[in-house]
């Protein structure tokens, strides 16, 4: 058995923790905690959550809640999108040199991010490059949420298949997944929080995992995390 908390850059990958993978991994007596949003700042005493858009606030906060749960079986890991990562965070610059191979460089800011942290029971994952990729997994996913939506369905698909997988559609600030999805549906910009979890549940766990070969590591590598611990 084992406890794992969750930082979730926001309230859509907040959600989807809190309702898909929680219960996934519960059946390998992984238990998480929370999900809790990742700290962006601290005020006059009070911790900000939710964007990310500063490293080392995040980074602070983890380490509180590190220093807070000592136990061996307690685990910690991040959905933190590589799309509009902050500036300062570990390896970024040095995994600028491999940007056109998206695994690899995403791989090289997740071990230095390890590293930055420096406890054997943190698990990096940054996701390729959004949690919105995930949804290219399966577009016709989106007619489960949206009415009427062959032509904007078939544009969707249309991008997915010019990708070998959904993580590698870029992080450009009008091409990204979620940009392309808002072009084809404007409602989702306001709707992401829901829309988002929703259809990716929708979609379903297994197909994510087959599409996504990033995610599915990490993934595979929770579902690990309660063998051996100490009960």
């Amino acid at each position: 058995m084992a406890r794992l908390y969750i930082f979730a850059e926001g309230q859509t990958e907040l959600t989807y923790a809190d309702t898909v993978l929680k219960h996934h991994l519960a059946t390998f007596e992984v238990y998480v905690q929370g999900p809790i949003l990742v700290a962006h700042a601290k005020k006059k005493g009070r911790v900000h959550r939710g964007g990310g858009r500063k490293y080392l606030p995040m980074r602070n906060d983890i380490l509180r809640f590190m220093a807070q749960e000592r136990a061996r079986d307690t685990f910690f890991t991040t959905m933190i999108d590589l799309y509009a990562i902050p500036s300062d965070f570990p390896g970024l610059s040095e995994a600028e040199a491999i940007r056109h191979l998206p695994r690899q460089r995403v791989e090289k800011i997740e071990d230095s991010f390890a590293k930055d942290i420096g406890d054997r029971r943190f698990i990096p994952h940054i996701q390729l490059h959004e949690f919105e990729a995930l949804l290219f997994a399966n577009p016709a996913a989106f007619e489960s949420y949206y009415s009427d939506c062959a032509r904007q369905v078939g544009e969707l698909q249309a991008i997915a298949a010019r990708h070998a997988t959904p993580e590698e559609i870029d992080d450009g600030p009008h091409t990204a997944p979620s940009k392309r999805i808002i072009g084809c549906f404007p409602d989702y910009e306001g709707a992401k929080p829901t829309a988002g979890p929703q259809i990716a549940e929708m979609i379903g766990l297994h197909i994510l995992r087959r599409r996504c070969p990033h995610f599915n590591a990490w993934v595979a590598r929770l579902e690990t995390l309660g063998e051996g611990a100490p009960n």
